[in-house]
């Protein structure tokens, strides 16, 4: 899938200088070459990537809007910490769940930040009623669990990551077989790119392919709640 790359070095540039000038009054000065540089060129890749993520499972959503839809805001919260810079240093989308309200759905992910490019899969920080039913689901279910994590194509390209319990959770037994699944608080996995990967003209493809062998990750997580894959 090739065409005109999305992603152009100066998006890298620009998240650069950023990172040494996380403040207001430089944001604002250089606000169009955000809007340019970064923005639009991820809103236009959100909107390409509707028919692919369609592909994959129609109820998870690739919205173009600049506000409500897959793009994370520039725009950091800091009522609760320390680090008080306004601005986050890397632009993201999460193409979530048709169901889901927040970031804690069901969904895929895309990172782009200086040195740090990624692509994401599962369920992050779910609520415990949610992380529940995917335990039970796991119980219920452990070859079908093994049989999508230990699969080759999946273990080549993706790690599970994220925070987990250091004991067994509650109801749960300890000796488990899969006790080290079960103590999982994110269902996430990732996968690496390079910026040269980001700003290739077949990206967009390289990230459809990628998360095509974490599909049944996310397809086990999703049916799991009670939702439709």
């Amino acid at each position: 899938m090739k065409g005109q790359p999305h992603f152009a070095p100066v998006l890298f540039t620009f998240l650069r200088e950023l990172r040494e000038n996380n403040n207001r009054e430089w944001f604002q000065a250089n606000k169009g070459r955000y809007e340019a540089d970064v923005r639009d060129p991820l809103l236009r890749f959100i909107a390409d990537f509707a028919l692919p993520l369609h592909e994959l499972s129609a109820h998870f959503v690739a919205d173009p809007r600049p506000v409500g839809g897959s793009l994370f805001r520039i725009y950091r919260d800091v009522r609760f910490s320390k680090d008080k810079s306004p601005y986050k240093t890397q632009a993201a989308a999460h193409f979530r769940h048709e169901r889901g309200k927040d970031v804690h759905a069901p969904g895929f992910y895309l990172h782009l930040e200086p040195d740090d490019v990624f692509a994401g899969a599962g369920i992050w920080h779910p609520d415990t009623q949610s992380l529940t039913k995917i335990r039970d689901a796991i119980v219920a279910n452990p070859a079908g669990w093994q049989r999508l994590t230990s699969d080759d194509e999946f273990r080549r390209r993706w790690q599970l990551g994220g925070d987990s319990l250091k004991r067994a959770p509650k109801g749960f037994d300890p000796n488990h077989p899969l006790i080290e699944d079960l103590r999982r608080k994110d269902f996430v996995t990732v996968t690496s790119f390079t910026e040269e990967d980001a700003c290739a003209s077949d990206f967009l493809g390289q990230l459809a392919q990628a998360y095509r062998t974490t599909a049944p990750m996310v397809e086990f997580l999703t049916t799991a709640l009670g939702l439709p894959y």
